[in-house]
């Protein structure tokens, strides 16, 4: 999805310009931080090759303590990313291969009789993981879906009415096929915003696959190491130091004036949601901080919209990309001092 650029001549010219592969003075991230940080991108960079705008992507949703939906083709990678980001990641790994005979407590757990000491005894199910994987969300059946719906929103499930409490850092990771709609069902809109954001991945350019082709045939992805994974503290404080990633107020009158533009549009049946609002924020300061930044600019907000706003409006007539652009086109952008 290209990111719409801010044409409109009424726009106010931004003070300051920010670019995601420019190197700021700002640098809130320690040297500990920046080095597993640049580790993570160049291993997810060697296993999806010439995408480095999508990684950045994906790292900004992790960050910004979001859940991602990878839509994209078949064979483009969606499945190898999420794996190759887990074993970056020294905690737990639970999978999902979603399939319409998967049940609820397939995901969450179930209560088991213990005949021995005459008592239920809880066995957890892959939610209770630091990253879910679930490959082929739109194959499972709606009541299944809706088994997501409390661990990623609330970070919690409820089984036999006791709630039981999910890691803090707990990230869904999931993977669906828009082209094929056989034994398929579409994600209803309260489950979609329950996801940071939606990413394509799209086909590699040539050099990228030329690479690929190069490579030698069965060559297995390369394991990380013990000191090349980002352990499960050093995650949280890294998600500490995004959301402490100041926005000025008149960088967030300028998200309020986009979220209300999406209600007022005629194309647009649904907009943004305040818990829209908030998510899109979020990743905007997450993108602000992989670019070494400790505050947010309007252009942050512009280029994380179109993946932000892609599970978020539903459409009455038009396409989304080209509202997307209308909306950052027409909506003024505020001249600041940070």
């Amino acid at each position: 999805m290209t990111t719409p650029v801010l044409t409109t001549p009424t726009a106010t010219h931004l003070t300051m310009t920010t670019s995601m592969m420019t190197t700021s003075t700002i640098t809130p991230t320690s040297t500990t931080a920046k080095r597993q940080l640049d580790s993570l991108r160049d291993r997810l960079n060697g296993v999806l090759l010439g995408k480095r705008r999508q990684i950045e992507l994906v790292l900004a949703c992790l960050l910004a303590h979001g859940h991602l939906l990878l839509d994209d083709l078949p064979g483009t990678g969606k499945t190898t990313l999420a794996k190759t980001l887990a074993a970056c990641l020294s905690g737990r790994f639970g999978r999902l291969q979603c399939t319409p005979d998967l049940l609820p407590t397939d995901i969450t757990g179930f209560n088991l009789f213990n005949q021995k000491t005459r008592e239920f005894e809880f066995h957890p199910g892959p939610v209770f993981s630091d990253i879910l994987l679930a490959d082929e969300i739109n194959r499972t059946t709606p009541r299944t879906q809706s088994a997501l719906l409390e661990a990623m929103a609330e970070r919690q499930v409820t089984i036999d009415a006791v709630p039981h409490r999910l890691v803090d850092t707990f990230f869904v990771i999931a993977t669906q096929n828009p082209i094929d709609s056989h034994g398929a069902y579409p994600l209803p809109e309260a489950q979609l915003d329950r996801f940071a954001m939606r990413l394509e991945i799209g086909y590699p350019d040539r050099e990228a696959q030329l690479a690929m082709l190069a490579q030698p045939v069965g060559e297995g992805e390369p394991v990380a190491t013990e000191t090349d994974r980002l352990s499960i503290e050093d995650l949280r404080n890294l998600q500490r130091r995004v959301a402490a990633v100041t926005v000025h107020p008149a960088v967030q009158g300028y998200l309020v004036d986009l979220v209300e533009a999406t209600r007022r549009h005629e194309s647009i049946e649904l907009g943004v949601s305040p818990r829209g609002m908030l998510s899109w924020q979020r990743v905007a300061q997450a993108w602000a901080f992989l670019d070494g930044r400790d505050f947010v600019t309007p252009q942050d907000i512009q280029d994380v919209a179109p993946h932000v706003l892609a599970v978020r409006l539903v459409m009455r007539t038009g396409t989304e990309t080209a509202v997307v652009e209308s909306l950052l086109n027409d909506t003024p952008v505020p001249d600041y001092r940070t």
